[in-house]
């Protein structure tokens, strides 16, 4: 977990504080393979302000790298062009911000190298598409099953 706050604790919509792994002023994401964003506000409007974090995420698109979020993170990608002639989801009231893509109400969606979801009742289901794309359907599958999910 990567904070592009300058700080590593940091302070959720529901005043829980987590503790990043790393700044990302600190990281090289080189040889990352996915990039996940979280939603919620105002972390998701922090994500969006994040020059550098743009960039990364304009470069992963380009090189076909994983990305993925939940919530009202897919705004994110919306505004930087990535899901123009996708098909996304989102958190409900930011459609709009999901510039050129064609809107889902599925829970998951993935398009390409892109995957989006709704919110925090889906983020079982997000997850598991996460580790499908990672480390394929058996994998996924077994996960389901060991959380007693879907079965």
């Amino acid at each position: 977990m990567v904070s592009v706050m300058g700080k590593k604790n940091i302070v959720g919509a529901h005043h829980i504080t987590l503790e990043a792994d790393a700044l990302f002023e600190e990281c090289d994401f080189s040889d990352g393979d996915m990039f996940v964003l979280p939603g919620g506000m105002p972390g998701t409007l922090h994500l969006g302000e994040h020059q550098y974090l743009a960039e990364l995420l304009k470069k992963a698109d380009q090189e076909k790298k994983g990305i993925a979020a939940i919530c009202a993170a897919p705004s994110v990608l919306g505004d930087l062009g990535l899901l123009r002639s996708r098909k996304a989801t989102c958190y409900p009231g930011f459609e709009e911000r999901l510039t050129g893509a064609s809107i889902s109400t599925d829970p998951v969606v993935t398009d390409g190298h892109i995957t989006t979801s709704r919110g925090m009742g889906t983020a079982i289901p997000f997850a598991l598409e996460l580790v499908t794309r990672m480390c394929g359907k058996e994998e996924s599958d077994t996960l389901s099953k060991s959380i007693i999910y879907n079965i």
